[in-house]
């Protein structure tokens, strides 16, 4: 037996003989497509008599929600086949309407912009303090909060990303009384998350904090199958229902029953062997962070030597994630992610100027991480002291927004060159991905400030993105 009670209503029906006269076209036929039997595709079925509906559920779905309502300790949870960005539009688009006020913090993902967008509220966003070493954004400081709520006093909802693509936590908690207080209800981002709370090496989770909706990915540090996510309603602030008709919309009405079942079997297995699964993960990182203790030029947050607590705006970090700074070595984090590929095969997840980024999963093994180890100390011993410092902060004021995102999508726009646009109201957003963060959204001014920085960060080795695709050479900008 599986984890996963779709799993075995789909392997049952799959020998049952059944003919297939519905959709999809393949009929589970894979003579005919061989291809598809590597994918799994006797399993693929459409929503037929037995197999519930997604968005109606009453049955083995429903049982399956429950269940991971349940393991996470939400009021309810619903199953995500289009990653976690349907459910922050969801989420986002059922608690705020036309003209209301949201506050959000600026280094959301840009699931987040797009349903302000979508709805039209207002954003009124919060700029979190920079960590200088590392330059990226640290913790959300709940003073910055309370500030925000009380220049707001109607505000509809508040968004926080935690833990950041980098692994940086918020305190959750905090925020989210400060913001009941006032009966704002919270929205998380958790999508790097969805691993917190099962184990004390792994503390924390959004949905034990009080968040009123948490949105997950299981695939990035779980085992699913890419694309699945979870999100978790708890509270009375947010409304249950608006929420489900939201997701109805910007949901597929065919849901992969591949992917829920993956859903399904991941939640089944943190049940059964969640324990051992996660003391197997801690023992790989302690055995990796004891390895790399050599290490002279490269520097890993919170493991190894460099201890958190050298980094006063981070509130807490999640160990899951092994962020690698180049500052002090004499390569810079593209370079190093390039070596690691080309010498020792290990792919990471992300690099910039100054930072390489790996993403661990409860998928790891102990061979694994110390071969890890072994690669980075390799490389660490080729290096030279590097005198100069080649971090690259994030843009940290938030440029002067003189109309609405809607609005300025809807303008008559013209391209410039980036040295020209200085002063001009932007048309499109700017953004890096990984991790899809923008730098500059539509209907800001572009400061020179701006543009020193888009420069930068392109020297470093990484590609910025636009709406328009006309970066590096042109911002779309309002006539």
């Amino acid at each position: 037996m599986s984890d996963s009670d779709i799993l075995d209503l789909l392997e049952e029906y799959a020998s049952s003989g059944s003919l297939p006269m519905h959709m999809p076209g393949h009929k589970r036929n894979t003579a005919t497509a061989p291809y598809l039997g590597k994918l799994g595709a006797a399993f693929d079925i459409t929503e037929i008599e037995g197999f519930d509906n997604l968005h109606a559920p009453g049955g083995v779905l429903q049982k399956a929600m429950l269940r991971a309502s349940r393991l996470w300790g939400s009021g309810r949870s619903f199953f995500l086949v289009n990653g976690s960005t349907c459910g922050i539009l969801a989420a986002v688009c059922a608690l705020a309407k036309r003209g209301d006020r949201v506050i959000a913090a600026r280094n959301c993902h840009m699931s987040v912009y797009n349903a302000l967008e979508l709805c039209g509220a207002e954003p009124v966003f919060i700029v979190p303090p920079c960590d200088s070493e590392l330059g990226i954004y640290a913790s959300l400081r709940p003073e910055d909060v309370e500030e925000a709520l009380l220049h707001n006093p109607g505000a509809k909802l508040l968004v926080l990303t935690s833990p950041t693509y980098e692994g940086v936590i918020s305190d959750v908690g905090a925020i989210c009384r400060a913001a009941h207080s006032r009966g704002v209800p919270v929205l998380v981002d958790e999508a790097h998350g969805a691993h917190l709370g099962f184990s004390d090496y792994f503390p924390g989770g959004a949905v034990k904090a009080g968040a009123d909706i948490v949105i997950q990915s299981l695939h990035k540090t779980l085992p699913g199958l890419t694309q699945t996510a979870i999100a978790h309603l708890s509270g009375k602030l947010a409304d249950e229902g608006e929420f489900a008709r939201m997701l109805s919309v910007f949901e597929t009405s065919s849901p992969s029953y591949l992917l829920m079942s993956s859903i399904d079997g991941c939640v089944g297995l943190l049940e059964s062997e969640g324990e051992m699964l996660f003391q197997r993960w801690e023992k790989s990182l302690g055995l990796f962070g004891e390895r790399i203790g050599p290490l002279k030029h490269l520097k890993v947050l919170s493991h190894g030597g460099e201890a958190l607590s050298d980094h006063g705006n981070v509130f807490g970090f999640d160990r899951s994630k092994i962020l690698i700074s180049t500052q002090l070595a004499s390569l810079t984090g593209v370079e190093l992610m390039r070596l690691l590929r080309d010498e020792h095969r290990i792919e990471l997840e992300m690099s910039s100027g100054a930072l390489a980024l790996a993403m661990t999963g409860l998928g790891d093994t102990p061979e694994a991480l110390l071969r890890f180890a072994d690669a980075l100390l390799a490389l660490d011993g080729n290096c030279a002291p590097e005198k100069k410092s080649r971090s690259v902060p994030p843009p940290c004021a938030t440029p002067k927004r003189l109309c609405g995102i809607g609005d300025a999508l809807r303008s008559e726009k013209t391209v410039l060159p980036v040295k020209d646009a200085s002063g001009k109201i932007s048309a499109e957003y700017v953004w890096a991905y990984p991790p899809g963060v923008p730098l500059l959204i539509p209907g800001e001014e572009i400061g020179e400030d701006l543009a020193d920085a888009m420069q930068s960060i392109e020297e470093s080795g990484v590609r910025l993105k636009s709406t328009s695709g006309n970066l590096p050479s042109g911002l779309c900008v309002i006539n």
